[in-house]
């Protein structure tokens, strides 16, 4: 038996901010970032929350890859101020970072948390990591991300308003478009996928390619921003359900690392992870390899055979590379050579252990692993 559920309720396109009017709670707590506030963007928020909420608090600790110092200083916030409202506001490790708060703070209140689960609103400001649909969050303690599952960090709402999106500078654009992509993808041919996320991931990529350009060369071109969040919200409806690969896996410990943003990471290892799970060279047509396919087919790429899908899907993702500045390799992002090495038994152990590993289509071991990150980078 398989479970598909999509919880949280989407408000989008022009104006979807004046959801906000519509509340009637007492008690606000804004969980942003400085730049949110630097910009404008909290002010902006807080003006219209104000005509619905009696009391509001605002903090603003959130760091990338959220440190668990930033998260128990939000539940710290969170249990002094007792809010009916959580409303996440930024990119992904902003709503990663108010998911954890949200069940680290409900975990400690325990029965003194009498007024039950306060209404939970993500406000993504980057497209790329679908975290305003997803049970997923990831924390960071060092150099380890710790991922977090649960039903009850979904958000209740989302507000997808791309009014949010128009000074995200060029390669951020690109960054997180491409996480969307690698979502969309890995769903596409995890082994947990059905017609339902099928259909979403299928949309996904045509929209990623029909819009990353557009948005990557003009800020400004609010129709194309529009459709790549739209892109980044169905992406994580559909990898919820469907779970994710080692793309993912690996992407996690390198941003554990060496930093790496997590979409550049994703982009940097698309590529190769197509080909590993197509497994052309057994000489066999895989599951993957045909679904794959299928994709290239949905783009209109040459796909007259499962090899040439594969082939042209592999090339679309390394020429939206291209076109956008994205790094193909982990020495062109930056990463050094001789740090790289000394961590690769590290990294590989830890990919096999995450848990994206599970779904992916071909099975891996901590050796292919290692002949991946060498081969990536």
């Amino acid at each position: 038996m398989k479970r598909f559920c999509v919880k949280t309720e989407v408000y989008f396109d022009s104006g979807a901010l004046e959801y906000l009017t519509l509340l009637d709670n007492r008690r606000a707590l804004v969980i942003t970032d400085p730049f949110m506030v630097q910009a404008g963007f909290a002010d902006t928020l807080i003006h219209i929350l104000k005509t619905s909420v009696e009391d509001y608090r605002l903090f603003t600790g959130v760091q990338p890859d959220p440190p668990v110092e930033a998260v128990a200083a939000g539940v710290k916030e969170y249990l002094a101020f007792r809010p009916d409202l959580i409303i996440a506001l930024g990119g992904g490790s902003t709503i990663d970072a108010a998911k954890s708060i949200l069940l680290f703070a409900r975990q400690h209140a325990g029965n003194a948390d009498d007024g039950g689960k306060p209404l939970f609103i993500a406000i993504p400001t980057t497209s790329g990591t679908g975290s305003e649909v997803t049970s997923y969050s990831v924390m960071t303690l060092g150099d380890t991300k710790i991922p977090l599952v649960s039903q009850d960090i979904i958000p209740d709402v989302a507000i997808l308003d791309a009014a949010f999106l128009r000074t995200v500078p060029p390669q951020i654009t690109a960054d997180t478009a491409i996480d969307a992509l690698t979502h969309a993808i890995e769903a596409y041919v995890s082994s947990e996928h059905s017609d339902y996320t099928d259909a979403l991931c299928e949309k996904t990529v045509e929209l990623i390619f029909d819009y990353l350009l557009r948005a990557y060369r003009s800020g400004d071109d609010l129709e194309a921003r529009e459709r790549l969040h739209n892109a980044s919200c169905l992406a994580g409806m559909a990898f919820t359900n469907a779970a994710l690969g080692i793309t993912h896996s690996m992407a996690h410990t390198l941003g554990g690392h060496f930093h790496l943003p997590h979409g550049r990471a994703n982009a940097v290892l698309l590529p190769h992870i197509i080909e590993y799970n197509a497994d052309l060279e057994s000489g066999g047509e895989s599951r993957a390899a045909t679904r794959y396919c299928k994709l290239a087919r949905r783009l209109h790429l040459p796909a007259s055979t499962v090899a040439e899908g594969v082939a042209s899907l592999v090339s679309a993702v390394r020429a939206l590379q291209k076109l956008t500045g994205t790094p193909a390799s982990l020495e062109a992002a930056g990463i050094d050579r001789e740090a790289y090495e000394a961590l690769l038994p590290a990294l590989s152990q830890a990919a096999l252990k995450d848990k994206c590993t599970a779904a992916n289509p071909r099975e891996v071991n901590v050796q292919q692993l290692e002949q991946l990150f060498r081969k990536v980078y």
